[in-house]
């Protein structure tokens, strides 16, 4: 199926469908890739699954039409109810790799009900970082960050001298120059930061919905990531009865081609 849009209020969402199995499978991709990223995956379960693979807001065609507002749970919640009924599915498994994990997240909070299995990718939303929190929270840092979005060359020299300090690990630092080495590139940075500060979440509140709905959910990491470690999984690791985790002999970036043999998506 040809990529398509799906409008909700003043924002769309693009999409993908692949596959012709009767397991419904929602995709989330990673900061700065688009629904592109999981094309090998929808080849490999197409048989078994249909798979619903989207871009994020600020991503690939998705559109957030709220400027700096922030993408509030209720929202997200909305919008994805409605998707779901327009396309009259009752359930689905979830995979969210990286920033993805935070919606993936936030759907199993609001539909656990229909949710019926989790993988998720190195995902971002179960331990927030120190930096996140100072540059999308308090309006005076916050303001600080975005100067220095527009100033690519004056934030990269800060975060070398973070590096020089041990401060910021130099795996960390080369993913941040991949991914603010062009002016798009740090408006990206800035908006994802900004309008996504409102998906927090609490892993004593998460792990009970896992628990009571019974819902198999799987972590896999990457043993040389340093941009979200496999040790931070534990925070809501330790919450849950059960669980899958799985470190890979990878980094961050390739997460997703090393995961394939792992994707068995369990159903309940």
């Amino acid at each position: 199926m040809a990529e398509r849009s799906f409008r909700f209020r003043s924002s769309s969402l693009n999409y993908e469908v692949m596959g012709t199995g009767e397991n419904v499978l929602l995709a989330f991709h990673g900061f700065g890739q688009d629904h592109h990223a999981f094309q090998s995956l929808a080849t490999t379960l197409s048989e078994t699954h249909t798979l619903y693979m989207f871009d994020l807001y600020f991503h690939g065609k998705s559109e957030w039409g709220y400027g700096e507002q922030p993408l509030e749970k209720l929202h997200w919640t909305e919008t994805i109810s409605a998707f779901l009924t327009e396309f009259g599915i009752e359930k689905f498994s979830l995979v969210g790799f990286s920033l993805g994990g935070k919606f993936v997240l936030a759907i199993l909070e609001a539909f656990p009900e229909k949710t019926e299995s989790v993988v998720l990718l190195a995902p971002d939303g179960i331990k927030t970082s120190f930096w996140y929190s100072l540059a999308t929270y308090p309006i005076l840092f916050r303001k600080i960050f975005k100067s220095l979005i527009r100033h690519g060359k004056r934030f990269m020299s800060i975060t070398h001298v973070l590096s020089a300090l041990g401060i910021m690990d130099k795996g960390l630092i080369r993913f941040v120059e991949h991914q603010m080495n062009t002016t798009e590139k740090r408006r990206r940075v800035y908006y994802v930061w900004v309008v996504f500060r409102r998906l927090k979440f609490n892993m004593k509140n998460i792990a009970l919905i896992v628990n009571t709905n019974a819902i198999p959910l799987s972590i896999i990491a990457g043993k040389y990531d340093k941009v979200i470690m496999p040790k931070n999984m534990h925070r809501l690791l330790k919450h849950l009865k059960t669980y899958r985790m799985e470190v890979l002999e990878t980094g961050h970036n390739g997460l997703i081609a090393e995961s394939a043999p792992y994707l068995i998506i369990d159903r309940k």
